[in-house]
């Protein structure tokens, strides 16, 4: 049984405060910064776009076995190497709980500690090079095998996600150190003032650099 008295929000990020306490906030609309399933499901669909012809071309091409290897990647990937160098910088890692409740990986267990800093240019790279693999990984077995219209689909899904997925979700996301994130500079600040436990990591940061 969880204890009622331990605090869920230690860094006293807005995020994970009362939701009465945000009334009146400007951010509010224009920031994805309180968990809300309509944009989970929304990251899932346009995800799923991409999924559902990768596993029909795979299959198909017989290589139907070759998906447990990505799978796999996908469970180290999300639960362990993008969970360390981008989930764990953000807002919504704050929370004080065992699992991730945000509108991308939710549900991700958490084997790190919050870090208010923004991302540093390695981990930046490295997110870079875990996307390449885990959306590239389908292609090779397609092509070897034929499944060229079934390939297309699929690219093309790739490239509506990031597409959509920079339009909608990373121009209000709170994890502005991403290197997909399109937030305005102005809103950033606004929220960093609002959030001293992370406006202070990045200033230090940025005094390090």
């Amino acid at each position: 049984m969880s204890d009622p008295k331990k605090d869920k929000n230690p860094s006293k990020n807005c995020t994970w405060q009362a939701e009465s306490e945000c009334a009146g906030c400007a951010l509010s609309s224009n920031l994805k910064c309180r968990f809300n399933w309509g944009d989970l499901s929304h990251f899932m669909g346009i995800f799923i776009m991409f999924a559902i012809p990768s596993i029909i071309g795979v299959v198909l091409g017989g290589w139907g076995w070759y998906l447990l290897g990505w799978f796999a990647f996908a469970m180290f990937f999300f639960h362990v190497w993008e969970s360390y160098i981008l989930c764990r910088h953000c807002p919504y890692y704050a929370e004080e709980d065992k699992t991730l409740h945000c509108i991308a990986n939710y549900g991700v267990y958490k084997l790190w500690q919050y870090a208010p800093q923004p991302m540093n240019r390695s981990e930046k790279t490295q997110l870079f090079i875990g996307f390449f693999i885990l959306f590239g990984y389908p292609f090779p077995f397609m092509l070897i095998s034929g499944q060229y219209l079934y390939a297309l689909v699929a690219f093309w899904a790739a490239v509506m996600f990031f597409w959509t997925l920079r339009k909608d979700t990373c121009s209000q996301c709170v994890n502005f150190s991403c290197p997909l994130n399109t937030v305005p500079k102005e809103r950033v600040e606004a929220y960093l003032e609002l959030n001293p436990v992370m406006r202070d990591a990045w200033e230090k940061d940025t005094k390090k650099s």
